[in-house]
């Protein structure tokens, strides 16, 4: 019995020592608290600029503003991330988004709110985090061993920020200003900054590069490159051709028809109850994605993905205040555990020094059209009424999650062991053989 007893202890300590160090902490830390001040923003700006006397179509376009220049150069960030020093790179990006944050806060605290100046900061932060973004595929593989291990927990840390952003906007707002959300979004981008400069990055795992230079065609071949790399695997670019549809029909509409639709109808601490429930969701997910091992890793994370409907359902249902949150927890735990699965299929399916690119490719290729479907969130409102946009979102949910598990290529997509891959296996294509499939 002492045997048996002290078993799993001493599995428990091995699997912490594949992840923990004290520069995955720096990085886990780093993540938590970014993501901290990214699930403040949206509370703060739908407060902002509806007591500004601005619409739900207003909310859309200054989240897409962000979410288009993010789209629309985060490949690019993937190439600079390949040849360059990904740690500079990020801290870089997060002193940018310092000073974007901190104008966006003198706009709120001085009442002079255009909404053209709103979208420009979004803009200028939205190519800050296309340039952040790619380096974070590479990193976690550089810092833990176990990834999914790791994966797991930054998602659970992201998750728990999840939860207190949200309400901690919602007080800022209801007792002090949007404004005062904007300076605390700041603060957490400096604190960012501190603990990657504080990161010792090891060295890249046998495959990686270092930079060759900024010549333009050699910028180009790149590019190409991670192309290739990408249409090379199935799994990853049927994904990604699904996800456009997701964005255009779920997600886009949804950020911000739910902002407005709970700040209008119950106030701007009812919007901060169901984001934190969504956190409180995807916290779940983390932690069930850390104890689950599937063999066939996308099939569970499409299955997970079906509970995301609960979401836009629950409030275009025009449920009370409970149930929406109720519906968000769901939501976010199908959606945490499908991001872990995705996340470390592709930083394990993936050689290396194509990591960052190929990162970058699923990034742009997953939020093209996330931009579209905020836009169109304010016009489609007006034409349709809010409440059927975001039940028409929650039937979609169901059908994108249907469609990826009808592809073969992503549900019986393999996984690929961290040691097995860090010995030296890279996947160039490793999709299911037709005995798998079968």
């Amino acid at each position: 019995m002492a045997g048996t007893a002290s078993q799993p202890t001493h599995e428990g300590t091995t699997a912490a020592r594949a992840v923990w160090s004290r520069d995955f902490a720096l990085f886990f830390a780093a993540r938590a608290i970014a993501r901290l001040g990214d699930t403040m923003l949206p509370v703060a700006l739908a407060a902002g600029l509806l007591q500004h006397g601005y619409g739900a179509g207003a909310v859309g376009l200054a989240m897409a503003s962000t979410a288009a220049a993010f789209a629309g150069l985060v490949v690019f960030g993937g190439v600079l991330a390949d040849r360059f020093s990904t740690r500079r790179l990020m801290i870089g990006a997060d002193l940018v988004r310092l000073g974007t944050q901190a104008a966006a806060a003198v706009l709120f605290f001085s009442g002079h709110v255009v909404l053209w100046q709103i979208c420009a900061i979004g803009f200028v932060n939205g190519v800050a985090s296309a340039v952040f973004q790619p380096g974070v595929a590479s990193t976690v593989p550089r810092l833990a061993a176990d990834i999914q291990g790791a994966n797991g927990a930054i998602r659970v840390a992201e998750s728990a920020a999840q939860l207190a952003g949200p309400a901690v906007a919602g007080l800022l707002v209801g007792f002090a200003s949007p404004g005062g959300v904007f300076a605390a979004h700041a603060t957490t981008y400096a604190v960012s900054a501190g603990c990657l400069l504080l990161l010792r990055l090891p060295p890249l795992a046998p495959g990686g590069r270092t930079a060759t230079g900024p010549r333009t065609k050699a910028f180009r071949a790149d590019l190409a490159e991670g192309w290739r790399e990408f249409l090379a695997r199935r799994w990853l670019w049927s994904v990604i051709a699904v996800w456009c549809v997701y964005m255009i029909a779920v997600w886009g509409p949804t950020v911000p028809l739910v902002a407005a639709e709970v700040v209008q109808e119950h106030g701007a601490r009812a919007y901060g109850l169901v984001n934190s429930a969504l956190g409180a969701g995807t916290v779940v997910g983390g932690l069930l994605a850390l104890r689950l091992r599937p063999r066939r890793m996308l099939r569970a994370g499409a299955i997970a993905l079906v509970g995301f409907a609960a979401f836009p359902a629950s409030v275009g249902a025009g449920l009370d205040v409970p149930a929406m949150a109720a519906g968000a927890a769901v939501a976010g735990a199908g959606m945490s555990f499908w991001g872990v699965m995705w996340a470390t299929s592709v930083q394990t399916q993936v050689p290396p020094d194509v990591l960052n690119r190929i990162h970058a490719y699923d990034v742009a290729g997953s939020l093209a059209m996330m931009p579209v479907g905020q836009a169109l969130a304010g016009p489609a409102a007006s034409a349709l009424g809010a409440d059927h946009v975001l039940l028409v979102s929650g039937a979609t949910s169901f059908a994108v999650c249907a469609a990826l598990l009808l592809i073969p290529a992503v549900r019986g997509l393999v996984r690929v062991d961290a040691a097995t891959t860090g010995s030296g296996r890279t996947a160039r294509e490793t999709e299911p053989s037709r005995a798998d499939k079968c």
